[in-house]
């Protein structure tokens, strides 16, 4: 298992530079002598780059052994950062997020599967929650202190630290990481036809729909607080603890839940509904925001633990592709939740409305939910009952 900790090591930061971001935006604004809404476009280039290299990687680099390509990786991911750190303006600024990404997108792709593989049957899935772990970890702990490390330096110390993490992930691995068998390429044309599925296309668009309202939300979450509650910049941490300290009590407690009731599709009714509600009261509460942050942090997190299962249920043949779909959409979501929101801040929007509008999506993705159980149950009564492999709504 001391290869798997020196992967979660990687993931940990990973999770530290996708987040970190949201804290910063006014600070690297003012900095770089643009506005917050322009400077957010750098978390939708890093989030982009990220949604798109990870698939791309098992078709374009098949042949290349898994250890050569997680180094690789983690090594063109710290030179994103570094080139970040040193970004004289905007437009090197969004390159510099851009390669950062691509190699965060093909890190997280690959080294899931190696813990998996490292750690055997008997502890798969110790290594896996090692591996996630880590990334939430990013965001629990890193990313507050990434914060208060900017308020007191810069925020290019910040990326220095992130680049030096990535940096220290990169010679553990070079130096412990043993040979790990490479997985079966899969062709385009099956990402493509899981892309297609009736079954699978709408669990997909509404995890979609969840990152848009949830993760483009949290890219703005700094100017919205200001907006709606008077908090500075400097007073940001502490609501990002709130959302990261519920982001991991969520994960903790969806698997039990899954796994205890079965009844995946009423858990995400629950999730997604409690999200919407969340989110839509933030401009509401202003500085006495905590306590939604906290229940946001802990949707956010869980929504994805049972949107896994059914895919996987639904799938099992192909559950990998359809995992890989799911991946990216939840970072293509990202990605147009913060541009989109950017774009509306440019054009005049005030940030307190921010949530309302991400709120709004978040109920377009309930809707597509329930529109989809309600046709699956019916088709399902019409072919004579439930399967035992179908997942209970």
């Amino acid at each position: 298992m001391r290869k798997v900790w020196l992967l979660m090591l990687g993931s940990f930061t990973l999770g530290l530079d996708a987040y970190v971001m949201a804290g910063l935006l006014p600070v690297v604004a003012d900095d770089l002598g643009t506005t917050v809404s322009l400077a957010g476009q750098m978390v939708t280039v890093f989030t982009l780059a990220y949604a798109v290299s990870a698939p791309l990687v098992a078709g374009l680099l098949s042949g290349v052994r898994p250890r050569v390509l997680i180094v690789a990786a983690l090594a063109v991911f710290a030179l994103g950062n570094g080139l970040t750190a040193l970004a004289p303006g905007l437009a090197v600024l969004l390159a510099a997020r851009a390669v950062a990404g691509v190699g965060a997108g093909v890190y997280s792709a690959l080294s899931t599967a190696a813990a998996a593989s490292l750690a055997g049957e008997e502890r798969r899935g110790r290594a896996l929650a090692l591996v996630m772990g880590g990334m939430s970890s990013g965001t629990v702990l890193g990313v507050p202190l990434g914060v208060l490390l900017a308020g007191h330096t810069s925020w290019r110390a910040t990326m220095w630290l992130v680049t030096g993490l990535g940096a220290i992930a990169l010679l553990g691995l070079a130096v412990g990481l043993p040979e790990v068998p490479a997985e079966p390429p899969v062709p385009v044309r099956a990402r493509l036809g899981a892309l297609a599925d009736r079954q699978v296309l709408p669990i997909v668009g509404v995890s979609f729909l969840g990152a848009v309202a949830s993760l483009g939300l949290y890219t703005y979450l700094a100017p919205v607080l200001a907006s709606s509650g008077g908090v500075g910049e400097g007073a940001v941490a502490p609501y990002l603890w709130a959302w990261g300290i519920g982001g991991v009590l969520g994960s903790l407690v969806a698997g039990p839940l899954v796994d205890r009731t079965g009844r995946v599709g009423v858990l995400v009714t629950g999730i997604v509904s409690t999200l919407t509600v969340a989110i839509a009261v933030l401009p509401l509460l202003g500085a006495a925001a905590y306590p939604a942050l906290v229940v946001w942090g802990a949707a956010g997190w869980a929504f994805q633990v049972p949107q896994q299962h059914r895919l996987l249920a639904l799938r099992a043949e192909r559950g990998t592709v359809a995992l890989a779909l799911n991946n990216s959409a939840l970072y293509l979501g990202s990605a147009v939740g913060s541009g989109v929101a950017g774009l509306a801040l440019a054009a005049g929007l005030a940030p307190r409305a921010l949530p309302w509008a991400a709120a709004g999506v978040a109920l377009a993705g309930l809707a597509l939910h329930l529109s989809a159980a309600r046709g699956r149950s019916v088709h399902l009564r019409l072919g004579g009952g439930w399967s035992r492999s179908s997942p209970r709504p």
